[in-house]
């Protein structure tokens, strides 16, 4: 009399497999949902000027954190405020826009001289 083993062998080593698969494909997607929701935190940027001693500057904040403060124009030599409380705000939105598309915030020559800022 022949006694075959060899299939309960099979199926042990296909149920064990199955098994740690599945506890595997679980871990992954349970740490994909995990990155997922703390990626998509949201956002609530706002900009807001800021009165300095000889002039204007902004800050940008996100859910009243500020994130970006900026008391001076940016990429001019001399380290001097914005006139205008009406500039300052218009180079904090171009940042803000930046910042809103996943850009660089910073600032070139151009761009100041696009929002036509007073220097």
């Amino acid at each position: 009399m022949t006694i075959n083993t060899t299939n309960k062998f099979f199926w042990k080593k296909i149920q064990k497999n199955f098994s740690y698969n599945t506890n595997l494909y679980l871990i992954i997607f349970l740490i994909g949902l995990l990155i997922i929701v703390f990626y998509q935190k949201e956002q609530n940027l706002k900009v807001q000027s800021i009165r300095v001693a000889d002039g204007w500057g902004y800050s940008i904040a996100n859910n009243d954190k500020i994130i970006i403060k900026q008391t001076i124009i940016p990429v001019i030599s001399n380290s001097k405020s914005f006139k205008t409380e009406k500039d300052a705000l218009a180079v904090g939105q171009l940042v803000l826009q930046k910042l809103s598309s996943d850009n660089s915030p910073t600032i070139t020559k151009n761009d100041l001289i696009l929002l036509k800022i007073k220097m």
